[in-house]
This record gives C-alpha cells, sequence and structure tokens, in this order.
C-alpha cells in the first residue's frame, strides 16, 4: 500500500499532464478500484471495462478533486458513480413486485468458512438493480435518500430493494449451506 502523501506527488504530476504519473496512478490503483467494479459487474471483463471508463472520468476531470478527503476514496467515487452510470443507461432500474420463489427474508446464515471472494460471486448473480442498491448501501455506506438520488427511485424503493437483495443473498447462501452438507455426508 503506497502512502497518502506519496499518492499526493503522483497527482501533482498528474495534474501536469505527465504521462508516467498517470501510468503510476493508474497502476498503483487499478487493482482496487477493479475490485470495487467487481461489485456492479456480472463479470471481470465488464468489471474492467467499467473500471477503464472510471480512469478516462478521472484524468479528464482532475480539476474538479478539491483535496476534501483522500484522492483514493475521491476516485472510487467516481467509479462506483461510473457503474451506476452505466446500468442507468444500458438497464433501467424496475422493482420487481414478487420476490423470486422461495425467498424468505427472515433466514440467517452462519458459515464463517465463507471467503469474500465466493460472497462477491454471490453478489454478482443478484440482479442489476438489487446489485446496486445493496453495493451502494451494504457496502460503499449510502443513506437510501443518497441511492434514491444517485439511482433516480425513492427511498422506499431503495429500503424495499436492499430488502430483496438481502433475501435473495439469503436464499442463495441457505442453498449453498445445504450443498455442502450434502458433500460433508457424501
Amino acid at each position: 500500500m503506497i502512502a497518502e502523501n506519496s499518492l499526493n506527488r503522483i497527482w501533482e504530476g498528474c495534474l501536469n499532464n505527465d504521462r508516467k504519473q498517470q501510468e503510476m496512478l493508474y497502476k498503483i490503483l487499478a487493482p482496487r478500484m477493479l475490485t470495487a467494479c467487481m461489485r456492479y459487474a456480472t463479470d471481470r471483463d465488464e468489471a474492467q471495462d467499467i473500471m477503464q471508463e472510471g480512469f478516462v472520468k478521472v484524468f479528464t476531470s482532475m480539476q474538479k478533486y478539491r483535496k476534501e478527503g483522500s484522492l483514493e476514496g475521491w476516485i472510487r467515487r467516481i467509479m462506483v458513480h461510473t457503474a451506476i452510470s452505466r446500468y442507468r443507461k444500458l438497464k433501467p432500474l424496475i422493482l420487481s413486485e414478487e420476490l423470486p420463489e422461495g425467498v424468505t427474508l427472515q433466514m440467517s446464515y452462519h458459515n464463517n468458512d465463507l471467503e469474500s471472494k465466493d460472497l462477491l460471486k454471490l453478489i454478482q448473480q443478484l440482479p442489476d438493480h438489487y446489485r446496486s442498491v445493496f453495493n451502494l448501501y451494504a457496502i460503499e455506506g449510502y443513506s437510501h435518500q443518497e441511492i434514491g438520488e444517485t439511482l433516480g427511485i425513492s427511498e422506499l424503493v431503495s429500503r424495499t430493494t436492499l430488502c430483496r437483495a438481502r433475501g435473495v443473498l439469503k436464499n442463495k447462501l441457505s442453498r449453498l449451506d445445504v450443498r455442502e452438507r450434502r458433500c460433508l455426508a457424501s
């Protein structure tokens, strides 16, 4: 991990259109930004497309960074907004009225052996609108009001969508747990 002051020195070079500094910034932050983009994408290729588009926005709007908060946080926010913009253009947000068959919202899951990459795969399987709201709330820390403003939906729709996303995830986790028990019994 690179220190914030080193990152700020690289940023100064980026502001002076130093291509080597821009490349260095990209190389340093790309792995972390790809991880953020993966939460909004259905696969790695899509995440890389989002990340590339995000970095283009970073380099074309460098003057907008006001040094309020960390540079990495500002860039991460651009990546998240790029992912959301992509889905708003390509796939309109539609809240289905029906929960998928078999989803129980009161289920609990306590498997501590689940790795983060496995959980990421489950999140990537969520419908786009569920995945966006879940990520913005549970991972990025947005409020339902902020999610509503960002996605162009009401706070109530955000809350309902989050509840449904959690239900779908819990259902997937419980199925995973059942499969693991079957494998152990074999």
